[in-house]
């Protein structure tokens, strides 16, 4: 299983969601590029994959590609799944989902509590620009990738992942948006670490 956890430091989980500007709705735009990003192959979904996007500390919104129906990869439909999400938040109970479609959920758990169960099902390596860089680190068996959105990590962030993350990684040179650091990654686990195309 591979998962994608992004922090969503801007997105309001009481915001009037528009579909008609999501740069305006706490950069919801970036958000379902990562999505779109995490799950979507050229014509198809990939198998094994969730994305978890940590919203305000307090939720996450969870999406399993293994069962995702009728998600299309333009942004305003994955942004209208994460609207539905976000207006069924108080369905979720404790540690118990609310479902929004097939493989959308969300969870009242925010950052933490999120990384913490994760790091239970896997290896969580945090993308870092000063981390170790990717063609030196060997892919783990059930990764765990934590980025942030467009905004750095918050100092209670970074202590979470000091504690979790068993490796800290640079993708390359230069800094990339979210997205495609997701991109990058999943083609590092599509090669086995480059190393058969």
């Amino acid at each position: 299983m591979r998962q994608f956890v992004i922090v969503a430091h801007e997105l309001d989980p009481a915001a009037n969601v528009s579909l008609d500007d999501l740069p305006g709705t706490g950069r919801l735009d970036l958000l379902c590029r990562c999505v779109g990003a995490a799950v979507f192959l050229s014509h198809g979904i990939r198998e094994s994959v969730r994305v978890h996007l940590a919203v305000d500390d307090a939720y996450t919104v969870r999406f399993d590609a293994d069962r995702l129906r009728h998600l299309h990869p333009d942004e305003r439909n994955v942004a209208a799944r994460i609207r539905d999400a976000l207006q069924v938040r108080e369905d979720a109970i404790g540690h118990q989902p609310a479902d929004v479609s097939p493989g959308v959920e969300i969870y009242r758990m925010g950052f933490s509590e999120t990384i913490d169960r994760l790091a239970r099902e896997g290896t969580v390596v945090q993308l870092h620009e000063d981390g170790t860089p990717l063609a030196a680190e060997t892919p783990p068996t059930d990764p765990v990738f934590v980025l942030s959105d467009h905004r750095d990590f918050t100092a209670d962030e970074r202590g979470t992942l000091a504690d979790v993350a068993e490796r800290q990684v640079r993708l390359g040179p230069e800094t990339l948006h979210a997205d495609h650091a997701i991109t990058v990654a999943h083609n590092w686990l599509d090669t086995d670490g480059y190393a058969s195309y």
